[in-house]
Parts: C-alpha cells; structure tokens; sequence
C-alpha cells in the first residue's frame, strides 16, 4: 500500500519548525510494509489544505495529515476535512472524557474551546490521544484511509504507535516488510559501490539495496519484500554474510548500532581506559563518547589544546616539535597522544590536530588536512586525511574516523 504524508503548518514552511514528524512517520510506516512516497507541507490555509487533500486521494491509498488540529482559530483541519468529505462535527462522549480527565489531572478548568475538541468526524472514528486534548481522526472514502494527528510530535508518537499503526497492519496482512542496515566507515560511497557490484547483482529479485552516506560513513540498507518477515529476515542475513567476506576492513555494525555505543562495550569488557587530546575537534570526540550513559567508566578527560601554547604548557608538546614540523603534523599528534595518556593515566589515547578552515590552509598543507594518532602502552599509531574544505564536515569526519580507529585497534 501507497502513502502520502501531508504536514500542516506555516512553521515548517518558514524553516521556523523542522519537519521531525514526518521522517518519524515515514520510518515506522516503512517498517510495516507501507511505502511512503510523498510527503507534501502546505501551509495553514483552506485552499492549501484542500489541494493537498484532493491531490493525495488521487495517488495514495493512506493519507496521513498531521497539524492543526489544536484549540485555536489558526487550527482548521478539521473544518477541511469536513468540507472535504461533505461532513460534519459530533460531539464524542469517550473523547470528551478522555479530555476531562486530562484536565482534571493538570488542575485546570475546561474551557469551550477544549469541549470542541471532543468534536470528531461524523462516519469516522476518533483516535485517542493519551498524551493530550486533541484526538486523531480515522476516516475512509472509496477505499482510501484518512488519518489525522496532532502536529506535536510527544502526541503523534504514541498515537501512531499504539492505534495507528497497529489499525493499518491489520489491514496489511500478508504484505511485510524487513530491512537491515549495514554500516561501513572509511570508504565513499563511489568506491564502496564499485567494490560490491557484484555482491549488489545478486541480490535477489525481491530484496533492493540503498546508499545512505553521511559525513564520515556510509549506510547500506537492504530492504526485503514478501509474505513471511521471518524468512525474509533469514535471506537478508545470508546477504549480510555474504557482504562481510567481500569489505570485512569497513563494516562496523548494523542498524541502530553507533561506533560510540560499540566502543563503550569494547572498554567494558576489556577495562581499560580512555583520554583524548583535540585540536581542531575542539572537543567534539569527548562529547560524542560522554554521550553514551555509561561512558565514565571508561573514559576519563579530554584536554582541548586549540592554542600550540597549550599544546606545550598542557599537552607537553615541545617546542621544537612545533617549530619544525608544525601543529597539523605527525610529530605533533603523536606527541599529543602519547601525552595525554600519561598525564591523564590512561590505557588509550586520541589526538587529533588539523586544518577545518575556511582559513589556514596553505599548499603544503591545505584546509581539510587531519592528523589522527591512537596510543596504547607500546606504540601510537597515526594516519593522515583529506577530508575537504567544509569545516563541519570535516570535524564530524574526524570524529567518526578517530572513533573507528581506536575500534579496530582495541579489537585487533
């Protein structure tokens, strides 16, 4: 089955309100086997509204509409909707409970404008909203599915999750959907493409393979269709296999799995410890490691050396380092790792020192260019990158790479 998702809300037109519900929606809708194959925002007017509504009946079997539908005179979803479907407003006793008890619960008093919000659809059916005042409305014309939400995402969530979804899935039966996402680092997406073409040829008929790079790594998903998620599941891990033999060097997990959560658990079985020296990171490493709960026991500082002053006054890094090679070197890094460690007595350290521009590069040494090191009790290891001019593309590279170096130096 074929949806469309229609947001409502001048915010998300105006940049004011990014638009989170609907890669939510399109997500766990995918999940269960529906496409989502557009998705369309329009603004909080009648005719806007309309066009929408009248343009998705055409294409899409679900329609599913969040926004506007709040207490105030800006929300008029419901009032298109009723032109739409040449409807009117009942008041639903069960909504209205719902809303009393709400109320009731928060200590505030009922106003009109809330006892309309127990108005529903008449020939439709009200969705109950567990988190708030404004129930989802569930509506069918000529074999088509309305569904509205609210546009606030703490509302719409578990409305999709606990009603919505499962109400579509009954309707579903026999059309599932499995996927499974494999997640490289260190190679682009060009050249990733080229190493598994003979891998992605073979895939079968009913299974198709997606890109998803982002600064640092490359996602791939395999998406599987079908009449039995089990076994389906059980192909797609034969393919995965399969794929682990042809670049075993770039895969670093699957699905939700992130280098962060990874590498706690590698310090958590080994316990072992962790510091890092930054430069042109200025910090962004430690925080992606202290983002993970858990990571104290572990990780014990970061010493944020921007400056060479602080290179040399804090970090230790010598003077004559510095002068003759620079701070974006290997001489520099590895001081800077082999360091760090020993101040903070540490297992493991990361440095990282580079150019992230716009400004500061040179011929020999243009913006873009980063030095990483990873030291142990016997040895650093360092490499160097390339990773352009774009300087928050190339702090979130170093990031990711850093992490995936010291991940393939603890296993191995």
């Amino acid at each position: 089955m074929k949806a469309m998702i229609i947001n409502i809300g001048d915010e998300l037109l105006i940049g004011q309100v990014t638009n989170f519900n609907a890669s939510w929606m399109a997500a766990n809708l995918n999940n269960v086997g529906i496409d989502v194959f557009r998705i369309n925002i329009v603004s909080d007017t009648e005719d806007e509204i309309l066009n929408a509504l009248k343009e998705a009946e055409a294409v899409a079997d679900i329609i599913l509409i969040t926004g506007g539908l709040g207490p105030t005179n800006d929300d008029i979803t419901k009032k298109c909707l009723c032109r739409f479907f040449n409807t009117s407003l009942v008041f639903d006793e069960e909504t209205y409970s719902d809303i009393e008890t709400i109320f009731k619960i928060r200590k505030y008093p009922m106003t009109t404008l809330n006892r309309m919000q127990a108005e529903i659809l008449k020939g439709g059916e009200a969705i109950r909203n567990t988190e708030g005042t404004a129930p989802g409305l569930w509506y069918e014309r000529n074999n088509k599915i309305f569904v509205a939400t609210p546009g606030v995402p703490f509302e719409m969530k578990p409305m999709m999750t606990n009603y919505i979804i499962p109400m579509l899935e009954e309707r579903m039966k026999g059309h599932v959907i499995a996927h499974k996402t494999i997640l490289t680092q260190g190679i682009g997406e060009s050249f990733l493409a080229e190493k598994i073409a003979g891998w992605e040829g073979a895939l079968l008929p009913y299974m198709r393979l997606a890109y998803l790079p982002s600064p640092g790594l490359v996602r791939l998903r395999i998406t599987a269709r079908g009449e039995n998620k089990m076994e389906l599941q059980k192909q797609i891990m034969v393919q995965v296999e399969r794929l682990g033999k042809i670049i075993p060097e770039y895969i670093f997990g699957y699905d939700d799995d992130t280098l962060e959560k990874i590498i706690l658990n590698v310090f958590l079985k080994s316990k072992k410890t962790l510091s890092t020296a930054e430069s042109c990171t200025g910090g962004a490493i430690a925080q992606r490691i202290t983002s993970v709960p858990g990571s104290s026991s572990y990780f014990k500082g970061s010493v944020i050396a921007y400056a060479n002053q602080i290179k040399e006054q804090m970090l230790g890094v010598s003077t004559e380092t510095l002068q003759t090679f620079g701070a974006v070197s290997e001489e520099t890094v590895k001081e800077m790792a082999q360091n760090v460690r020993k101040i903070l007595k540490t297992d493991y350290a990361i440095a990282v020192s580079g150019i992230a521009g716009p400004e500061g590069g040179s011929e020999h040494k243009p913006v873009g260019l980063v030095y990483i090191a990873i030291a142990d009790d016997t040895k650093v290891f360092v490499q160097k990158f390339y990773f352009g001019e774009n300087r928050l593309v190339t702090i979130e590279k170093a990031v990711i790479t850093s992490l995936n170096m010291l991940r393939k130096i603890c296993i191995n």
